[in-house]
């Protein structure tokens, strides 16, 4: 069972930056993709981006790609959500989830919540105009 728990959320600014964490316990960190996702208020979740077990590929959202940077560090069993260029439409709960390596994180089933195992109960981004 893996545990995951989301930080780093807060207030800004229209055009600023926060970087999210996400830190991962209970399980080998090394054999999880992962993702991250954020749901707005009476929206449905939706897919922000994803980095593969070894960090070597990431895929974004087109909404945030040129924004937002997905990094993670194996030895601190933690991923990062790095975040540019804020605009008020970014303000969301964000996710981050763990699926079990094995599909290629250039598959279309990685964007979707449901092939996700494990999540995080959420950090807020709230972005001012």
């Amino acid at each position: 069972q893996v545990q995951l728990v989301e930080s780093g959320g807060g207030m800004v600014q229209f055009g600023g930056s926060l970087r999210l964490s996400c830190v991962a316990s209970g399980g080998t960190f090394e054999n999880y993709d992962m993702g991250w996702f954020r749901q707005a208020p009476e929206k449905e979740r939706e897919f922000v981006g994803v980095i593969s077990w070894g960090g070597g590929s990431t895929v974004y959202a087109d909404s945030v790609k040129g924004r937002f940077t997905i990094s993670r560090d194996n030895a601190k069993n933690t991923v990062y959500l790095q975040m540019n260029s804020l605009k008020p439409e970014d303000t969301a709960v964000y996710y981050c989830a763990a699926d079990r390596r094995g599909t290629s994180v250039y598959r279309r089933s990685k964007y979707y919540a449901t092939a996700y195992e494990y999540w995080g109960q959420g950090t807020q981004v709230t972005v001012s105009s």
